[in-house]
């Protein structure tokens, strides 16, 4: 349930489509849904702007598609994250129009059109073995309307082929760096760029990268001032951190 809906509702009223006690059964479904193993937040969307969001890992293939399902017949669009790629498959059988991406791990189903925000995102990734976590943050951004821009491989390893962007990354209104390894991406890019970023420690790298604990403190310990950052392979939530500002920017 989201601002449009409340207000076709009221219109329905006016126009004498639907009675008040109609309409005060359907706003019984605002604060949540309650099913034997879910309580599905249909009015999420109304307290912060952004709708209920399935995390998979942990929860059985049935439990999704339930989920899912009462999601849609709430007017409501579908974003599943961290879906390993067999319930992915499965989904996208049982569920029409459902779309997997294997990548990011992430699923949609649209029970209407995305309405576009305004500003930009760009998501800078270190390396290519950043990219579930980088599309896992863009997945997320689009979901919610957002236009993003990808910048991927563009690591300190090679410095000149993130120098090739500078001029181009100031143009938009946040920036979400992903790194693994050292974690050195969001430092170096907060010293070229005045925008809000990001920063998104990844697992990837050799032992002494300890799953992410390495980029993480590395990013917490950044001397580029101002620098905000996410918990380890948290594309989601680095991209809901982006929206959030710019949601604050454009009111």
């Amino acid at each position: 349930m989201n601002k449009e809906n409340i207000l076709k509702l009221l219109e329905d009223i006016a126009a004498g489509k639907k009675s008040p006690a109609d309409v005060l059964k359907d706003l019984c479904h605002l604060p949540f849904e309650e099913m034997d193993f879910a309580k599905v937040d249909s009015h999420r969307h109304l307290r912060n702007g952004f709708s209920e969001v399935i995390y998979c890992r942990g929860k059985t293939t049935e439990h999704i598609i339930s989920i899912t399902r009462k999601m849609l017949e709430n007017g409501m669009n579908v974003l599943g994250t961290r879906t390993d790629p067999e319930v992915g498959e499965h989904i996208i059988k049982e569920i029409k129009n459902a779309e997997f991406d294997p990548l990011s791990g992430t699923f949609m189903v649209l029970a209407h059109k995305i309405e576009s925000i305004k500003g930009r995102l760009a998501i800078l990734a270190a390396g290519t073995a950043d990219l579930k976590v980088a599309e896992e943050a863009k997945r997320t951004a689009n979901f919610f309307g957002a236009e993003v821009r990808t910048y991927y491989d563009v690591g300190v390893a090679g410095l000149h082929r993130l120098l090739a962007h500078v001029k181009e990354l100031d143009d938009n209104d946040v920036l979400i760096a992903v790194a693994g390894m050292e974690g050195a991406l969001p430092s170096v890019l907060g010293g070229l760029v005045s925008k809000p970023i990001i920063a998104v420690p990844t697992s990837v790298g050799y032992g002494s990268n300890f799953g992410g604990v390495t980029p993480l403190f590395a990013m917490l310990n950044s001397c580029s001032e101002g620098i905000t950052v996410v918990n380890i392979d948290n594309g989601f939530g680095a991209a809901c951190a982006a929206l959030r500002i710019v949601n604050g920017l454009t009111g």
